[in-house]
């Protein structure tokens, strides 16, 4: 999932479950894990003083994780109105479907596979329940299916794991795109610079307070590691281990098998820059 240890944007501090805003609320799944940092991130998201709520990936198929997210919401006299998905790796979206057996809900989803119910996601769309308006954001690049949430009211942004709360995220070859993620970041950058967004929700690890600071830093970090890949190609280093081996040496090792997912996008993309690369 990262292959850096700190990021800037001001994480806060403490527990990452709990209400991070006066809308939304974190619910930390029960799976750490070097991929999955301190676990994954279940959001309950609802208008003050509304009745409905919206959670956004359920996460992992863990009975208990399910049943304690509906419990939050009700505790909070909120009763879940509806499941949205971030994208579909199994950390996120294992649970959705018995999620929705025990909420009562529809599935929400841009890939057809993982929607339970006749709506799906798409660009431009705005979900609004109870009063609650999340803007539907497309972030391909992770993996194809990945989308963010635009909270305005809040001026924040739920990122899946399109930018992460701690460390920088993995480019899923073949199903995740470099090209495609660069154009996501630049997306997030413009609602930070356009659109008021200072807060980022992620998908793992904490909350993070200066969204710009730290989307300029995963475009910088991409920057850097493309020089790094590129480099190490033309210096001999020809498969995307041996590229990782040597461009990621200062990585833990339990992190080179997702690092080499990253490294085989940005062969790709070097390709289609017409630079040196690599074989993938």
């Amino acid at each position: 999932m990262t292959d850096a240890a700190s990021l800037p944007g001001q994480p806060r501090g403490g527990v990452i479950s709990g209400p991070a805003t006066s809308r939304a609320h974190c619910v930390l799944a029960p799976n750490p894990s070097a991929m999955t940092l301190d676990g994954t991130n279940t959001w309950i998201v609802a208008e003050p003083g509304s009745g409905l709520a919206v959670v956004v990936d359920p996460g992992p198929l863990d009975e208990g994780h399910l049943r304690h997210v509906i419990d939050t919401a009700e505790r909070a006299g909120k009763r879940v109105a509806l499941t949205l998905l971030t994208h579909g790796h199994p950390d996120h979206a294992e649970g959705a479907a018995r999620f929705a057996e025990l909420s009562g809900t529809s599935v929400r989803a841009l890939d057809p596979a993982l929607r339970l119910g006749d709506e799906g996601l798409a660009a431009g769309d705005v979900v609004d329940t109870g009063g609650l308006e999340l803007r539907v954001v497309p972030t391909p690049g992770h993996t194809a299916d990945s989308l963010c949430f635009h909270l305005p009211a809040e001026g924040a942004v739920l990122t899946g794991d399109t930018v992460l709360g701690r460390g920088t995220t993995v480019v899923a070859h073949p199903d995740g795109r470099l090209g495609d993620y660069l154009d996501s970041l630049r997306r997030l950058r413009s609602l930070t610079a356009d659109d008021g967004v200072s807060t980022v929700l992620p998908g793992h690890g904490p909350v993070l307070e200066d969204a710009q600071g730290v989307v300029d830093f995963y475009l910088a970090h991409r920057r850097e590691r493309l020089a790094q890949i590129e480099s190490a190609v033309r210096s001999g280093f020809r498969t995307p281990s041996e590229v990782v081996a040597h461009v990621y040496a200062d990585v833990d090792r339990s992190l080179w098998p997702a690092a080499e997912m990253s490294v085989r996008a940005q062969l790709v993309y070097l390709r289609e820059q017409g630079l040196s690369a690599g074989d993938s």
